[in-house]
């Protein structure tokens, strides 16, 4: 599916109807250059030893470009596309929502990088906040890969941008949690 009849999906259905829906089957139609956003992104953060999220893990685009550059310790989480994620790579992903994560589902869970892509700019603006707080609580650093500006984090929500960059329209940007900053970028 195209980056257009995704967008066209979207309108017509909703996000959430379209992944319950297209869930088993979806693949993000920009994999090859989410793989090279990360390498790109991630060239000065250690591989081992880092355990990884792969939020909104879709069919693991994200997990599969990590593991092709060293990676190893990478967990998936999607509401929707476990059997695509499960089917591609290997793994299992659990089945969180972005509701569950902002109400604490993951507390207690430590991760050195979470990764986000092309999810959090779907996100309601008025949940955002209180999503990413959460995340900078367990999370050292979160790497936000997506096709448009948004989302923009401010740093009131436990994140301070370290790097951004744009490849061939997808953006980039990396952030290190305020409240986990026990390490140096």
């Amino acid at each position: 599916m195209s980056e257009l009849s995704i967008r066209q999906a979207y309108e017509t259905w909703g996000v959430e109807e379209f992944y319950q829906q297209q869930g088993s089957t979806y693949r993000n139609p920009h994999e090859a250059k989410i793989g090279q956003v990360l390498a790109q992104g991630l060239v000065d953060v250690p591989r081992k030893g880092l355990r990884v999220l792969d939020l909104a893990c879709g069919s693991g685009e994200v997990t599969l470009a990590l593991r092709e550059l060293g990676w190893e310790d990478i967990e998936g989480i999607d509401p929707y596309t476990q059997q695509a994620y499960l089917g591609r790579t290997g793994q299992v992903a659990e089945g969180f929502r972005f509701e569950e994560i902002e109400q604490g589902v993951l507390w207690g869970r430590e991760y050195g990088l979470i990764v986000c892509s092309f999810a959090l700019h779907l996100v309601e603006r008025s949940r955002l906040p209180t999503l990413v707080y959460q995340l900078s609580w367990i999370g050292d650093r979160l790497m936000v890969i997506t096709p448009h500006k948004r989302p923009d984090i401010d740093s009131q929500w436990g994140w301070t941008l370290v790097d951004e960059f744009c490849l061939e329209r997808v953006r980039s940007r990396l952030y290190l949690s305020t409240h986990r900053n026990s390490i140096i970028y």
